[in-house]
């Protein structure tokens, strides 16, 4: 029997990227999003892979929305082996042109709506005592940015929120998994519709990854859980540059991080998604409008998906090393 994936915000983006990718390995998969064209499509993406899809249309900021899209997908397509928390809402805005309305909007999505989807996943999980819930990072979980503090605290957040419910399954000795894994700058559609209150067009923090790379790691998450999982080089040296230097990275982000996150080049926008859907009419698909920027091979995603060979081989070398210097010293004894 095949399992089943569910994925929220699995119209576009990473999202939409990961339906393909867990259909392609088998699962069938419940899509959970706002906007009925990209349901549509998706779910029409998994059953072009041979496998069944279900669309559950809900907001995840709405907590009762969630508990009845999990029960629709467990009704239609079985017990849920996996959750990935992927939806969010973006902005690119200084705080202090950003209203408190707005501002709570972004939060309850990209931050509560990973709350309520582990609450609802766990709660069937953890009597059945298997299955794996993933939510969604970035490097912005360590480092936040200018023009994104919505979003940065949000991932903070969820940081904080998944270690500690991690240790609680740890301490009830549950075989459930939650894990997480952190992104870097991603070609989404989410440049095509995040709201905008700056002069030019919102893009990605570069180097600019494809949005296939962070779903081939959401897959190998699946089926190969740990706590957390760093996709893409800029993912690595942004979390380590913030733990070594911080101040550095401050004063570094105050002079390029406000203009390396637009660009003059005329890119589509589809209107804010903060509030409503954009693609409830039409398909906005897993690409951004930077697909001749972004980079579809990363060596942060192949070293996290080899680690155990990369520290066999270490303590190898380091054996090797340490058995020559032994060596060495005896024979000038």
């Amino acid at each position: 029997m095949a399992k089943v994936a569910v994925v929220t915000g699995g119209t576009a983006g990473v999202g939409r990227a990961t339906v393909r990718e867990l259909a392609e390995a088998g699962y069938d998969v419940g899509v959970v999003a706002r906007g009925r064209a990209g349901l549509d499509a998706a779910v029409a993406d998994v059953e072009q892979r041979g496998r069944r899809g279900l669309a559950a249309v809900a907001d995840v900021a709405d907590h009762d929305a969630v508990e009845r899209a999990a029960s629709q997908i467990e009704t239609g397509l079985g017990e849920i082996d996996l959750w990935v928390n992927c939806a969010f809402s973006g902005s690119l805005a200084y705080f202090w042109d950003t209203s408190m309305e707005e501002f709570k909007r972004l939060t309850e999505v990209t931050y509560y709506g990973q709350v309520h989807g582990t609450e609802v996943a766990l709660r069937r999980m953890r009597p059945r005592n298997r299955g794996v819930v993933i939510n969604v990072g970035s490097a912005m979980a360590y480092r936040s940015i200018p023009l994104q503090s919505a979003y940065c605290g949000a991932k903070h957040a969820i940081k904080g929120f998944t270690e500690s419910v991690m240790t609680e399954l740890v301490h009830e000795k549950s075989a459930v998994k939650l894990c997480t894994i952190q992104l870097p700058g991603l070609n989404t559609p989410q440049f095509t519709w995040n709201l905008n209150k700056m002069p030019r067009h919102p893009m990605p923090v570069a180097p600019i990854f494809q949005p296939e790379l962070a779903a081939r790691g959401i897959r190998y998450l699946a089926e190969h859980p740990r706590r957390n999982m760093w996709v893409g080089i800029a993912t690595a040296y942004t979390i380590l540059g913030e733990r070594f230097a911080p101040k550095v990275v401050d004063l570094y982000l105050g002079r390029k991080g406000v203009s390396g996150q637009q660009t003059d080049r005329d890119t589509p926008r589809h209107g804010s998604n903060v509030f409503a859907p954009a693609d409830e009419d039409a398909d906005r698909g897993a690409h951004g409008p930077f697909d001749d920027r972004a980079h579809e091979r990363d060596p942060q995603l192949w070293a996290s998906m080899h680690r155990r060979g990369l520290l066999a081989g270490a303590a190898a070398l380091a054996a090797g090393v340490g058995g020559a210097v032994t060596t060495l010293a005896r024979s000038r004894r």
